[in-house]
């Protein structure tokens, strides 16, 4: 299911698994870039979801584009998180106010208090140009990120 495309990526400011703080529009005019939303750390999806993408992160990396997953747990539990599955991937903290950027994305589930499944690519000018979200409890295939992904490059050229 697609979300928002073609316009600009709403710009936020949070903490990485390392307490330092990432800024979106920091990678305007440098590099595109995959935020990638999940419910919560160490859930078995969101484990199996992040997993695929570790052992997959030349796909990204080959494409010049930067990875970032982000949730509502805090730094503590991401940086712990990324130590024991082995994430080389930065990881923000959308923790307090709760839920504040996946909100402005769209993609919060108030009733649940964290975050759908969501990936959105933007592109270098920092314009959203490929979203997609999946049911509750279902897991993103790594093909959809792939068209994504290509779809990208393709817009570059």
């Amino acid at each position: 299911m697609a979300l928002i495309n073609d316009i600009t990526a709403p710009d936020f400011e949070l903490p990485n698994q390392f307490g330092e703080h990432i800024r979106l529009s920091e990678f305007r005019g440098k590099k595109p870039v995959a935020l990638v939303f999940f419910p919560l750390a160490f859930s078995s999806t969101c484990t199996s979801e992040l997993c695929e993408l570790r052992d997959n992160l030349a796909l990204f990396k080959d494409s010049g584009v930067e990875l970032i997953g982000i949730s509502v747990d805090s730094k503590a539990s991401l940086r712990a998180w990324a130590e024991a599955e082995g994430y080389d991937f930065t990881l923000l903290a959308d923790f307090w106010p709760h839920g504040d950027v996946a909100k402005e994305y769209g993609v919060f589930i108030e009733e649940k208090g964290f975050a759908n499944r969501a990936t959105f690519l933007i592109d270098i000018d920092g314009v959203i140009r490929a979203s997609f979200i999946t049911a509750p409890g279902q897991a993103r295939s790594l093909e959809d990120y792939t068209a994504a992904l290509r779809d990208l490059k393709a817009a570059r050229v």
